[in-house]
Order: C-alpha cells, then sequence, then structure tokens
C-alpha cells in the first residue's frame, strides 16, 4: 500500500472512481506517512485533519451514490502556505502573523476544492516568499530536501515540492516570481509548471493585512502546480485556470489543445549552458542524454537562443522587473526611477515578441531549469534564477520535469519553455519526454 501513496494524482482519482480505495482510507494512510515522514523533512507545518477526514467521508458518500463528481474527487492534496485556507494561519513564514487565520478560501484554494480535492494542509515557504535557494523562517523551521537532509529543496515553494516528492501529498499548488516554483520542482525531482502570465488567479495569495487584491503590478508573478506526472499539471490548469469575476462574465478560459502528440513532430530549440550561469558537469550531462534521446526520436533540434534574445541583456532586465515589484509590494525608500521603468517595459515586450516570432516555427524550448543539482543546506548562489528569468520575463508557460541524477544521486530537472498561452504544448512534451528517460521516482 505505501507505493499508492508515490502514484499520480490523476490515477488515483480513477481507482478512487473504481471504488477499489475510499478517500478516507487514502487520507488516513496520508497521515500516518505524514507523522513518519514530516518531523524530519519539515515539509508540512499546518494540517486539517478532522475536516479532511469528514470531507473524505463526505466524498465516498457521494460516489457510493454514483453522484457527478470533478477531477480531483476524494484526492488529499496540499497547499503553499501564503494561499488562504478557511480555518488555517495564513502567515507566510512571519512571526509577525502567527495568530492570522484565513476566513476565506483562496481562488485557487476554491476551484480544487470545487473539483473535489480535499485540502489537508498547507506546506512551508521561505520568510515572506523572499528566497528561491532555500525554505526557512523563525515561525516554521528549515524544509530539507527528501532525497538528501543535508541538501535544500529550493524556495519558497520547497516545502510544496518537498512534499509531492516525498508522498505526503497528491498535488501542490505553488507560486513563481523569480523561480520560486520551478526551482524546488528541479531541485526535488517533481514536475512544476509556471502557466503563461494571466492565467491562474492570485486572489486570496497575499500577506495578512493587505486589502487590496492583485495588481496589474504583479505581473511577474504566477501561481501553477507540482506533481508527480505531467499530466497532473494538466488536470490541475484545467481545474484552476480562467478569470475570475468580473473578467468571468465577458470571456471564458479554456487549456489550448498541444500542438502535437508525438516527440518526432517537435522541433526543439536547446541551450544547455551560458557563461552567466555556467552548468555542472553532473547536470550537464543529464541534460545532455535527454536531449540526445529526444532527437533518436527523430524530433528537430534547433541549437541557440532565439534571433533577437540576449540572454545577458533580459536576465538583467528581469532584476530591474523584480525591484519594479517589491518597490510595489513593500513600499519605502527605494523607488525605480521612471525612465529606467520606462525602458526595462521596453525590454520586456521586445522580449515577448522575440518569443513569439521563435515559437512561429519552434514548438518547445529546453534549457536547464537550474545550472546546479541541489545546494547545500549552508550554501547559496545567485546565480540559480539566471535560467528562469527569461520565460518569467516574457510571461511565457515553462515546465520543469526530472530527467535524472546525479552520481551523488541529486534530481535533475530540465525547463521546457512554451509558446504563449500554449502550456499544453510544454506539458505534452514534458510528458511524452517522460516515456524515454524516466519521470519522478521515489527518493531513497
Amino acid at each position: 500500500m505505501s507505493d499508492l501513496l508515490f502514484q499520480p494524482a490523476g490515477d488515483v482519482a480513477g481507482m478512487l472512481h473504481r471504488k477499489e480505495i475510499s478517500s478516507r482510507e487514502l487520507t488516513e494512510l496520508l497521515f500516518v506517512r505524514t507523522d513518519a515522514v514530516n518531523p524530519a523533512l519539515n515539509a508540512l507545518v499546518a494540517q486539517r485533519r478532522e475536516v479532511a477526514l469528514l470531507e473524505a467521508a463526505a466524498a465516498d458518500e457521494a460516489t457510493a451514490q454514483g453522484a457527478v463528481t470533478g477531477p480531483l474527487h476524494g484526492v488529499p492534496i496540499t497547499i503553499k502556505e501564503s494561499f488562504d485556507v478557511a480555518g488555517l494561519p495564513t502567515t507566510w513564514g512571519n512571526p509577525a502573523f502567527r495568530d492570522f487565520v484565513a476566513t476565506t478560501d483562496a481562488t485557487v484554494v476554491r476551484r480544487l476544492r470545487d473539483a473535489g480535492a480535499i485540502v489537508t494542509g498547507k506546506t512551508n515557504v521561505a520568510f515572506m516568499l523572499g528566497d528561491f535557494a532555500h525554505t526557512a523562517n523563525d515561525l516554521y523551521g528549515v524544509t530539507r530536501n527528501p532525497w538528501s537532509a543535508g541538501h535544500t529543496p529550493g524556495g519558497s515553494s520547497g516545502g510544496a515540492a518537498a512534499a509531492v516528492a516525498a508522498g505526503l501529498t497528491f498535488l501542490e499548488h505553488g507560486t513563481d516570481l523569480v523561480g520560486s516554483l520551478r526551482i524546488p520542482a528541479s531541485f526535488c525531482g517533481v514536475y512544476g509548471l509556471r502557466p503563461s502570465v494571466d492565467t491562474v488567479p492570485l486572489t486570496g495569495m497575499q500577506p495578512p493585512g493587505v486589502v487590496a487584491g492583485p495588481s496589474d503590478m504583479m505581473y511577474l508573478s504566477a501561481a501553477g502546480p507540482i506533481a508527480r506526472s505531467a499530466a497532473d499539471l494538466r488536470i490541475a490548469m484545467r481545474v484552476v485556470g480562467g478569470p475570475e469575476a468580473p473578467q468571468a462574465k465577458a470571456y471564458s478560459w479554456a487549456l489550448a489543445p498541444p500542438r502535437h502528440s508525438r516527440l518526432a513532430e517537435f522541433r526543439v530549440g536547446v541551450v544547455l549552458d551560458h557563461p552567466a550561469a555556467p552548468v555542472t558537469s553532473d547536470v550537464g550531462t543529464a541534460l545532455s542524454a535527454a536531449v540526445d534521446a529526444v532527437a533518436a526520436t527523430g524530433a528537430a533540434v534547433v541549437e541557440g537562443w532565439p534571433p533577437d534574445v540576449d540572454p545577458v541583456r533580459d536576465a538583467e532586465s528581469f532584476g530591474f522587473h523584480v525591484e519594479v515589484f517589491f518597490a510595489y509590494a513593500q513600499p519605502g525608500d527605494h523607488v525605480p526611477a521612471f525612465a529606467d521603468v520606462i525602458a526595462h517595459e521596453h525590454r520586456r515586450m521586445a522580449a515577448r515578441a522575440a518569443w513569439t516570432r521563435y515559437f512561429a516555427d519552434v514548438d518547445v524550448f529546453l534549457c536547464p531549469a537550474t545550472f546546479t543539482s541541489p545546494l547545500a543546506q549552508d550554501e547559496r548562489d545567485d546565480r540559480l534564477p539566471f535560467w528562469t528569468a527569461h520565460p518569467t520575463l516574457a510571461g511565457l508557460p515553462a515546465v520543469v520535469a526530472p530527467v535524472g541524477r546525479t552520481p551523488a544521486e541529486l534530481p535533475v530537472g530540465v525547463q521546457l519553455v512554451g509558446p504563449l498561452h500554449e502550456d499544453d504544448t510544454a506539458i505534452t512534451f514534458a510528458e511524452l519526454l517522460a516515456d524515454i528517460v524516466g519521470g519522478y521516482e521515489r527518493p531513497a
């Protein structure tokens, strides 16, 4: 039965639908594993066990009565601590907010629950989501990598990725600004999707005390799923994507179909190294092997950056836009000059236009998710966001998928960037890639 806890959410949803196991049984198994594993891992920081078990029993009753149910009916999941879940604390890892308890669900949480998912708890974050390399704060402590306790799971969604990898949840939802979802997915050996810009609502994902809802000034921030399969990313996006009121009164949203269904049909752009963030030999070996495997299927491989994309200039512009984001989110003395804001906004839109032209001929762009395997808990490297910066700047969808391990048995992830608003093209490529290089594997 222990292997069941490491299955994809979609597979487990099918088992629940066929009554091969009950939601209550599944949720109880998950809590047993949590008690055994989480004290050392410290991925989960708040739980709602009694309520979750009642909801699981209700889900079983609905199944028994033949009710029409959602795609995640009865599936236990967790959510990043920064999302509001009614009845649970939302602190962003800040001791100043330790007493704040949410009274409503974030939009993402509500949509997941409407699809039948059962939220069992929340996962740890970096303090105020401000660290892409580590997940630690003075309120909840340090989260460790399930592959090696001496290594970091990344941040700020490190608790989310660690929980998925370690079999403590079937699906997670994190957030991504600098790479806060993709870096942990890579470091923990799981799948993660940063969706196309403005696809998933951020309402209910803000620090306590913030009255205003999400702003257009949050254009770099995104929320997306973390899972054990690419197919689960697709399921999650169909559940959480799309506008909310009042925009939802004017238009609807659907996940666009993938461009292809076979690897051999894809044209794949490839860049595996850059002097600004040189890829280590162990990561480079795994990525090169993955590209060789793709080429062996007959897929066309196109080497090099897109024309008119300057990776160093764009990474610098991304850094400036991050400064603008924090100037808005945390007003203070440092306010970027307006002329600089205009100049870098032109760069951002030029980058988006360049990528759009590129994807007229290429289907997916393959590059490192991180230039290194997981860092030790006492290490830092500010070059980590170099590879995650480019799809963020242009607002593009980017999937991180596991493609192997280093000689030290640490995960290696690849980043698959797709055309704007064609998220399922990148998801499908990741799904097909698992057939030839292997996908998620249970930590030793």
